[in-house]
């Protein structure tokens, strides 16, 4: 939570300065601050503490040299910060953290297997901040039952559960298996840095509060609903989604991923399927290689969070979009959309629906297998629906307003679109 209520006062400082810097200039200024902001050294490094506490996994129980650890029945309770290597097996148990408000903790599995009948594999309870780390070289599987009647927590409702900040980093794999809720859920800020991920999960395969945040990784994720989800009830000013890097196939039953805030890819192959690819109200590409298969919106900036104007802004890396049959947008914003650079590759009967601006200065947009210069925007109305932007920024009117109408957007300059990104400081320490 630190973190994020850092970053909130950053962008909108950034969004008083934006409108300085050219599209471009922008664009890679913010990428480095955002990059810096969301990962810390210690999560990018996966490395151990010298001194390493060991919890034994043995089937029904567990064994531990650590006065930090409880062990009652399959529930291993770790009360205190420190680093603990755990290996072996629980057949029917839970890993709980009940440490205190200032508490680093680091979970280091290394050849873990934990069934949990009707509770969380992993319940992180109270800490400060808790580090799971997958040993180089190790298999871990953790798996809920079927249930989570069996929860100390009634609020948990996933395989690995945290209420603070969760990081998950090493080189490692990692199955879970969810067949009644989430795979992973944290109700703060999530952090990924590396390991190879497979979850299938009944609901959402990885869910953060405040912020999702992946610098790289391999991801095979199977979910009943979105794939990788950041959501802040109580506040629509978080819940944002950043992906430096990494190797994802998605397959949802709703969102791919779904941000309240800002979606910003930066890198990494990413491989989509669901009902929607990429949500927000601010969507941001500039790097990465995109593939989207969806049967509503393929991308989709609608009005979820009142921090931004929605936006979708290609900058570079390749966007490719295949819709299906029926009323389906390959790109839909409710307010702008900016192509700087780039490969954007839409097929569909609708391929772009924009409700304010378009911005075309750069890169190659190709609708249905022809490449385009001027942006086809097939469902606006009044005289501003009957051209698209193009290249070289002429703007088109909004939805229904006729030329010139109320909700005409004027051609503000590149940095004043509302997409504004979440800003930068100095690297995080924790």
């Amino acid at each position: 939570m630190k973190r994020s209520v850092t970053v909130l006062i950053l962008i909108l400082i950034l969004a008083l300065a934006v409108p300085v810097l050219s599209g471009g200039a922008r664009a890679h200024a913010e990428e480095g601050d955002l990059y810096t902001a969301s990962f810390s050294d210690r999560d990018l490094s996966a490395s151990y503490d010298a001194e390493i506490f060991h919890i034994t996994l043995n089937g029904a129980s567990a064994s531990t040299d650590s006065d930090r650890v409880t062990v009652s029945g399959g529930t291993v309770t770790v009360t205190g910060p420190g680093t603990y290597l755990l290996s072996g097996t629980l057949t029917d148990g839970s890993i709980r953290v009940e440490a205190g408000a200032q508490d680093k903790v680091q979970l280091v599995l290394d050849g873990v297997t934990i069934n949990a009948a009707s509770d969380a594999a992993i319940y992180v309870a109270e800490a400060d901040k808790v580090f799971v780390t997958l040993a180089e070289g190790s298999a871990n599987t953790l798996t809920n039952g079927g249930s989570f009647t069996g929860a100390a927590d009634e609020k948990v409702d996933a395989v690995i559960f945290s209420k603070d900040d969760l990081t998950l980093n090493g080189s490692g794999s990692l199955t879970i298996t969810s067949p009644a809720g989430h795979g992973i859920v944290g109700k703060d800020d999530v952090v990924i840095t590396g390991g190879s991920y497979a979850v299938t999960s009944s609901d959402t395969a990885v869910s953060a509060k405040d912020s999702l945040s992946v610098a790289g990784g391999s991801f095979v994720l199977e979910s009943g609903e979105d794939g990788l989800h950041a959501e802040n009830d109580d506040d629509n000013t978080l819940g944002s989604v950043y992906i430096a890097g990494g190797s994802f196939e998605i397959r949802a039953g709703d969102d791919a991923i779904h941000a309240t805030t800002l979606l910003q890819i930066d890198g990494g192959t990413l491989d989509l399927t669901g009902a929607e690819g990429l949500e927000g109200t601010c969507i941001r590409v500039n790097d990465g290689s995109v593939s989207i298969s969806a049967t509503d919106d393929g991308v989709n900036a609608g009005h979820k969070s009142t921090l931004y104007t929605p936006a979708v802004e290609i900058n570079g890396g390749t966007l490719t979009v295949t819709m299906g049959p029926g009323d389906t947008d390959g790109i839909d914003s409710n307010g702008n959309l900016i192509i700087t650079g780039g490969t954007v590759d839409v097929t569909a009967g609708s391929a772009f629906d924009i409700d304010g601006s378009v911005t075309f200065t750069g890169g190659t947009v190709i609708v249905n297998g022809q490449q385009v210069e001027t942006i086809p925007n097939q469902m606006m109305g009044g005289f501003g629906g009957m051209m698209g932007g193009k290249r070289g920024g002429m703007m088109q009117g909004g939805r229904g307003a006729g030329f010139g109408g109320p909700n005409m957007m004027q051609n503000a300059p590149d940095g004043m679109q509302g997409g504004m990104m979440q800003g930068g400081r100095g690297r995080k320490n924790w």
